[in-house]
């Protein structure tokens, strides 16, 4: 059986350009692949919280002598570690907030990212643990950011690329919406440029 995980994270709840062209590209999956499993985490209307010093004691100690408040924490982080790694496909939707991701989205990151799970450190360096999956990263943007003067400010897909490949998550294509505050015309435009994307993406058994 194929599972699908689509994380979706804007704030702008179902108006979001990225959450529209996410949840159509998982139901394209979902509708193709006989079988399959879809996961939904919605970041925007359930929100992680930061992690703080429970979090970060909590890890650091053996499980059996955790606290309560240190195994709520870290229970909470093993959901989502447990989620990607019985993933087979992950679709992260996200709007790029001030040059880089919702808030909220990172916060899912800092759940996810641990060490001993989803990557560890050998004598030849770093190396990720949670890979062997397919990512589509679904980017919504304001303004044109995939080239010209502004790509420099282009931290919401460099820093998605970079993390989820440190955990092992390197086989990714990107579904962008560019351009969506320049206007109705301009932001039709966009979403049906990535609809008609997501219509192209063949659904794959895992």
């Amino acid at each position: 059986m194929t599972n699908i995980l689509l994380v979706i994270s804007s704030p702008r709840g179902e108006d979001s350009y990225s959450t529209r062209v996410a949840r159509a590209l998982a139901q394209r999956l979902h509708s193709g692949i006989p079988g399959a499993a879809l996961t939904i985490r919605d970041l925007a209307r359930e929100p992680l919280p930061h992690i703080g010093e429970a979090f970060v004691a909590g890890i650091a100690t053996p499980a059996e002598e955790r606290s309560p408040v240190q195994r709520a924490e870290v229970g909470r982080s093993d959901a989502v570690v447990d989620e990607v790694l019985a993933a087979d496909i992950v679709i992260i939707a996200s709007a790029m907030i001030n040059f880089g991701i919702p808030s909220t989205l990172k916060a899912w990151i800092d759940h996810l990212a641990r060490a001993g799970r989803t990557f560890r450190y050998t004598e030849s360096g770093a190396e990720g643990l949670a890979g062997g999956k397919k990512v589509y990263l679904v980017e919504a943007r304001g303004g044109i950011y995939s080239e010209g003067a502004m790509q420099a400010y282009n931290f919401q897909e460099s820093y998605l690329r970079t993390v989820l490949g440190f955990l092992g998550l390197d086989d990714v294509d990107i579904i962008a919406v560019e351009g969506v505050a320049f206007g109705a015309e301009a932001a039709g435009r966009a979403l049906a440029g990535a609809l008609e994307r997501v219509k192209t993406l063949a659904p794959r058994a895992a």
